[in-house]
């Protein structure tokens, strides 16, 4: 008796490419170490991310346990992404979500892409100087919620382990798809090859497929259930070579059991009424498929008839839809927009060139491109919606999208278009909000491109997705500008020369919002050896609170240049604020310097303290006692702390965005923060801007910040008074 006798037949068409063959160095040595990772902590599949040049973007350059096509959502992350890689990159802490509840409220995105019962680990790859991308884990949805503290141990370790390989081997060259690791492991066979035909051609009807859906064995009762020779099943998947489970629910049965690596059981119908069980269970190397007659009625050899339904979109098309519409809901400028559809949208569609193109008073005005060189792009902007140049007003004026396959087809309908590009088939997307024109959106390819039914309904969808999204980018950049030239109007645009003192100051807005806020400094020269050193905070991030951040100046300054002591400067300012009733807070810290003393008077309305540096000295809170915020009492008195300030001193005064972290004492980040200006303090007149840049790295090596900073510092000068450096920078780092 023969294995193919008894209907035992595997596929050799196609396989799961070497995960070696034709590799770098480098990239074979990671494949291994991923595969032995993966088999130690018992996950179901591991992935690696690389940091690409520059390194903003993490990109996976291997994966083991999982098909590709389900990685294309996450093969490019922005290193700023809310996704659990990017978190543990930036945190440099180990990322662990135990359970699908855990998932959708910490990465909504990811939890609408993947609604599988699994645990994930994401761990940074430290190596001995930098950090050099991030392991992902998967576990089924049987494993513990919560992880062990040997197994988060075991985790960690193989992060460092791996990326101190990284630190002999280096990267090579990051391949462009992510390769495929086999897990090799040994299988113990009882019994000699007949013996196992036998037993698979004595169960009900057995299948298996590999990770990839395709059939690489069917037996003959199988095949007897299914309706298809077993020779026609070898090497295709089954929604593609049965008519009657071309559904993407039967698909996603089996992206089920291979994501979460637990049974999965349904039913289908073979035409006319032959009702059938499949069971699968998955592992490592691929799934077992059951297949058994169900209750019903019907004749077993009943011939299977075509199906007449519309064909489906592949699930695998839906999830990307899923996860694109998730991260437009995230986008908040236009050129947020324009990185989203570079980075995730031209990989899921392999398309190489893009322009977003906004309608603008009858024109097409470039909002954002990649993959063309800056003189196409110059001939492109600005032009008229009715232009026969290319394709993309008619597009917008029809509302209906074009597809050309090649540069043939373009010069049919547009014979200029060809010359201006070397790109070789296109996609013409129209955006249109509540039937209004809003733009238009191009995809191009470096070679002909032939667009499925399902290629060009997932783009047409996803340009309405786009539309709302640029619609929604548009109007935030317009009141986005308004806010920021409102407050670069009620911001110093530089600050007093004094001799004797050397001053700088920097802002730097929230990374969320509208980007302004209400955070303000000021140094005002009182006298020729005196001078205030202001900083303040209001609440919230609108235009109202940069509008009464310019009124609280306004009345600070005024106060300050008709001679009025610190503590009597925030009383009065507290009246002003009193009477135009805001809804918002005020905090206040003022200094009056007599730096031809070496004295200094201070006066707080609920503000941080500043850090004083003396000469030799480490950088430590100077002692204030707050008084209430402005605006709350307006009979309010401010206390007044006087304190030496010899030549050589360094004062720093701050906002809280400096400080304030979730989950971080804020007398602990005070400590942290005057560690750092020990270390750096000045040591030259020119210092100043490098002092600043490491309190900005030191507020940002966590994750982003949530609101705006201020600092300002005062240096008193050693030795004869000087002209001071001034260095007033409003637009950040």
């Amino acid at each position: 008796m023969t294995m193919a006798r008894n209907g035992l037949r595997r596929s050799t068409a196609e396989g799961t490419p070497s995960a070696s063959g034709g590799l770098s160095p480098a990239q074979d040595a990671i494949e291994d170490v991923l595969a032995d990772v993966v088999r130690r902590t018992g996950a179901s599949m591991g992935g690696i991310y690389l940091f690409e040049p520059g390194d903003r973007m993490l990109r996976m350059t291997a994966l083991c346990g999982l098909p590709v096509e389900f990685a294309t959502p996450w093969r490019r992350v922005p290193l700023s992404e809310a996704l659990p890689v990017a978190d543990a990159v930036r945190q440099g802490r180990l990322v662990w979500i135990g359970s699908q509840e855990e998932m959708a409220r910490d990465y909504p995105r990811v939890a609408a892409v993947l609604p599988y019962r699994l645990a994930l680990a994401a761990v940074a790859l430290e190596g001995a100087n930098r950090c050099w991308g991030a392991l992902l884990l998967l576990w089924s949805g049987a494993h513990p919620r919560q992880a062990r503290r040997r197994e988060r141990g075991h985790i960690t370790s193989s992060g460092r382990r791996i990326g101190r390989l990284l630190d002999h081997v280096g990267t090579g060259t990051l391949p462009e798809e992510p390769q495929v690791v086999a897990l090799a492991r040994a299988r113990r066979h009882v019994g000699n090859q007949t013996a196992i035909a036998d037993f698979a051609e004595r169960l009900p009807g057995a299948a298996a497929l590999d990770l990839e859906g395709r059939f690489t064995y069917v037996s003959a009762h199988a095949a007897r259930f299914l309706g298809r020779e077993a020779e026609v099943l070898l090497g295709t998947r089954p929604w593609h070579s049965l008519p009657w489970l071309d559904d993407p629910a039967y698909e996603d049965h089996y992206r089920t059991a291979v994501v979460s690596r637990e049974p999965v059981t349904y039913s289908a119908v073979r035409p006319p009424d032959c009702h059938l069980t499949f069971q699968l269970h998955p592992d490592t190397s691929g799934i077992s498929v059951l297949i058994s007659p169900a209750d019903g009625p019907g004749a077993l050899d009943a011939l299977p008839r075509p199906a007449s339904r519309p064909e489906a979109a592949p699930t695998g098309r839906l999830y990307q839809l899923v996860h694109l519409a998730a991260a437009l809901t995230e986008t908040v400028g236009a050129q947020d927009v324009v990185d989203l559809v570079a980075d995730q949208v031209l990989p899921a569609f392999r398309a190489q060139g893009l322009v977003l193109s906004g309608a603008d008073a009858g024109r097409l005005k470039i909002v954002g491109h990649h993959g063309y060189p800056a003189e196409i792009i110059e001939r492109l902007d600005h032009l008229p919606l009715d232009t026969d140049l290319t394709p993309a007003g008619r597009a917008l004026s029809t509302g209906c999208p074009c597809f050309l396959r090649d540069r043939e087809e373009l010069s049919r309908g547009y014979p200029r278009a060809p010359s201006l590009t070397d790109k070789q088939a296109w996609a013409f997307l129209p955006l249109i909000v509540s039937g209004r024109p809003v733009g238009v959106c191009t995809l191009s390819y470096d070679e002909p491109h032939a667009f499925s039914a399902d290629e060009r309904a997932v783009l047409t969808s996803l340009a309405g997705l786009l539309a709302q999204a640029l619609e929604r980018a548009r109007l935030y950049d317009a009141a986005h500008a308004v806010a920021r030239d409102l407050q670069q109007a009620l911001l110093p645009r530089t600050l007093p020369s004094l001799p004797g003192l050397d001053v700088a100051a920097r802002y730097l807005p929230a990374s969320h919002g509208l980007d302004v806020g209400g955070d303000f400094y000021d140094v005002i020269k009182l006298t020729e050896h005196t001078a205030a050193a202001v900083i303040g905070d209001v609440q919230g991030h609108s235009i109202a609170a940069a509008a009464l951040m310019g009124q609280a100046r306004t009345a600070v300054h005024a106060h300050a240049t008709a001679g009025a002591a610190p503590d009597q400067v925030l009383a009065r300012t507290s009246r002003v604020i009193a009477d135009l009733e805001p809804d918002l807070l005020v905090s206040c810290l003022y200094v009056h310097l007599d730096f031809a003393r070496g004295r200094a008077m201070v006066s707080s309305a609920g503000h941080p303290a500043p850090l004083l540096r003396r000469p030799g000295e480490r950088a430590d809170p100077v002692p204030v006692e707050p008084g209430p915020l402005l605006g709350v009492d307006p009979d309010s008195t401010y206390p007044t702390t006087t304190f030496d300030v010899p030549p050589g001193s360094l004062l720093t005064l701050y906002t809280d965005g400096l400080i304030e972290a979730p989950g971080t004492d804020p007398d602990d980040a005070v400590a942290a923060l005057a560690d750092v200006l020990t270390d750096v303090g000045p040591r030259a007149p020119d210092h100043l801007d490098h002092v600043i840049d490491a309190l900005l790295r030191h507020a940002q090596r966590g994750a982003q910040h949530t609101d705006d900073i201020a600092v300002l510092l005062v240096h008193c000068l050693p030795g004869s008074p000087n002209p001071a450096h001034i260095l007033s920078d409003n637009s950040g780092p």
